[in-house]
């Protein structure tokens, strides 16, 4: 079988694009990008929110795990770092874990960079209260400022 090209008009490219058909392809997806980055954008701050939800929730277990093996919650003022470093001041505890709580070996920054908050005993809950101050890294606040708190299961308000 012998195949020969397609023969040539004059005047036009056997294969390609018309301008008009590369301008109607540029308008819809201008289109389709006006509709879908402003969605987008957003969901930057949801992520972070649902990360220092998830990061509270890692580090009350390693809080659990603590009390577990020394009968006590670190107090305010050994705070987290009681999880990677045993304490020296305060109550001392006798079973510290070899390596702490925390498997990085580090306490983790909220999303937006910050230490969390973290109170024992706790004003919220009796044990210990834990949190993240949100975007503006203030108390209260609502959508991507609001708290991410250990004792509010439903999370920020939008």
């Amino acid at each position: 079988m012998n195949a020969s090209p397609p023969e040539r008009r004059p005047g036009r490219a056997p294969f390609g694009f018309t301008l008009i058909e590369v301008l109607i392809v540029v308008v819809i997806l201008s289109i389709l990008a006006g509709l879908i980055v402003p969605r987008i954008m957003s969901r930057p701050e949801e992520a972070k929110q649902v990360k220092a939800r998830m990061q509270i929730e890692s580090l009350e277990a390693a809080l659990k795990l603590f009390k577990l093996d020394n009968g006590f919650y670190p107090d305010t003022e050994q705070g987290l770092k009681a999880l990677v470093e045993k304490p020296t001041t305060g109550r001392v505890p006798n079973r510290w874990r070899e390596g702490g709580y925390l498997e990085k070996g580090r306490v983790p920054k909220d999303p937006w960079g910050y230490d969390y908050v973290y109170i024992s005993p706790g004003v919220q809950t009796r044990d210990f209260d834990l949190m993240s101050l949100g975007a503006d890294h203030e108390e209260g606040g609502t959508g991507t400022d609001a708290d991410i708190t250990n004792w509010d299961a439903s999370g920020p308000a939008s």
